[in-house]
């Protein structure tokens, strides 16, 4: 099975810091006003430090485990995705079911130089299988390689 571009911890690790960056001055803001309010019930300082805990670890322990995790494999007919840390997914696709495919970037993403293939599969419940981290030439590789197999298929 190969693994995901290890530039995709640092992507992981940015996004989480501009998503838990935005909560923060909020806590503050709680901890705050619950300081001047003459509120004795919770120490100063509390929620921040909760916050902080909680983010320091996702920001810094989470995207190293889904790293670890994370695994695909293109075979003859099918798309197999392998993730999760605490629930592991194992998801295969028959390349037969494939409606269309995407190849998509971020902003941080193209600064990388990695991208998302996305795989939207004929059905109604979890239709897009989404495989991160990939560098962008292969992510383009992946995509021709599967449209060929359905333009194939087809005929």
């Amino acid at each position: 099975m190969e693994i995901l571009d290890p530039a995709v911890k640092r992507v992981w690790t940015i996004k989480g810091l501009l998503g838990w960056g935005a909560v923060l001055p909020v806590t503050l803001t709680v901890d705050i006003i619950l300081f001047f309010s003459n509120n004795n019930f919770f120490p100063p300082g509390l929620w921040t430090g909760i916050l902080l805990v909680l983010s320091l670890s996702w920001i810094l322990v989470i995207p190293r485990l889904r790293y670890h995790y994370w695994r695909y494999e293109l075979r003859d007919k099918d798309l197999c995705a392998i993730r999760g840390i605490y629930n592991r997914v194992h998801t295969i696709v028959p390349l037969r079911r494939i409606q269309h495919l995407d190849v998509e970037q971020d902003l941080i993403e193209e600064n990388f130089n990695i991208a998302r293939l996305v795989v939207h599969t004929a059905g109604t419940r979890s239709t897009d299988v989404v495989v991160p981290g990939l560098p962008y030439d292969e992510a383009v590789r992946l995509r021709d390689t599967v449209r060929e197999f359905i333009g194939q298929s087809i005929d």
